[in-house]
């Protein structure tokens, strides 16, 4: 059982619906990312996506193409991500660690330096958005024989006849993308998430969470009501570049917190 799946188990056993934040790597430099990453499980954050700075991210909107920016400038990299990942298990062997972005500095890397880097650093799983399931065999396979969970993400474009295949080797949780097109472009409706989140729950036991367009508590706590849970990540990153202080960045995340654990 990896550090997901004990803490699915565990939010099951208390009744509550999980509260997943994504933040960038490096972003608006290493100190200050280290410290909202330290800083995320006491605010309420139950499962942390953290980014991976890329030069061409063709899934991110504008809020996180400028935060993988300042953080590339100032000289983020994938073993300095890796890095930040082993300083926060120094003080925490519990909360679980997805590494959310991009093929390219992985297979750069390496896959089997990569997969055993990250296994040693204290990451539990891997979102990456631009390999597609007929690629499996490249990352995702050899990401679980190494212990890490792989989570695929299901948009509303995902038919029933594409779905088997997004859901194959997903493991930990599934991803739903709530609206068409990039992250923090629009903001989601519940009432055109709900059925497809049924749809989806009904063709696996893993626990669905939704993402994108997310913004505020009320919406948090909505779109946890009817899902396992929901992922805030545009609207974080967007106080963290407002260069907020991390105590300030940590009370807003706290409040999107609450608001899901009440859904």
């Amino acid at each position: 059982m990896t550090r997901i799946d004990a803490t699915f188990a565990r939010l099951r056993a208390e009744g509550r619906k999980a509260f997943v934040s994504y933040i960038m790597a490096g972003d608006p430099d290493l100190e200050t990312s280290l410290a909202v990453l330290r800083g995320l499980p006491g605010a309420g954050v139950d499962i942390i996506e953290l980014g991976v700075p890329f030069t061409d991210p063709m899934a991110d909107g504008p809020t996180i193409q400028r935060a993988g920016q300042r953080a590339l400038e100032g000289g983020m990299t994938l073993e300095k991500t890796l890095q930040i990942v082993r300083a926060f298990r120094q003080d925490n062997d519990a909360t679980p660690i997805v590494l959310m972005g991009y093929y390219n500095p992985i297979y750069n890397r390496d896959v089997e330096r990569f997969l055993a880097d990250a296994v040693e650093a204290g990451v539990d799983g891997l979102i990456v958005v631009d390999l597609p399931p007929e690629e499996d065999d490249e990352l995702c396979v050899p990401a679980q024989a190494a212990g890490l969970n792989f989570i695929r993400l299901a948009t509303p474009t995902t038919d029933d006849r594409r779905l088997p295949a997004v859901l194959r080797h997903t493991s930990g949780f599934v991803y739903y993308v709530s609206i068409t097109g990039i992250t923090g472009s629009a903001e989601a409706q519940a009432d055109d998430v709900a059925p497809e989140v049924a749809r989806i729950k009904a063709a696996t036991d893993l626990p669905v969470i939704v993402g994108f367009g997310i913004a505020n508590p009320q919406a948090a706590e909505t779109f946890a009501r009817v899902a396992d849970g929901c992922v805030v990540g545009s609207a974080i990153v967007k106080e963290i570049g407002a260069r907020r202080p991390v105590d300030a960045v940590l009370a807003y995340v706290a409040d999107l917190a609450a608001g899901a654990h009440r859904g």
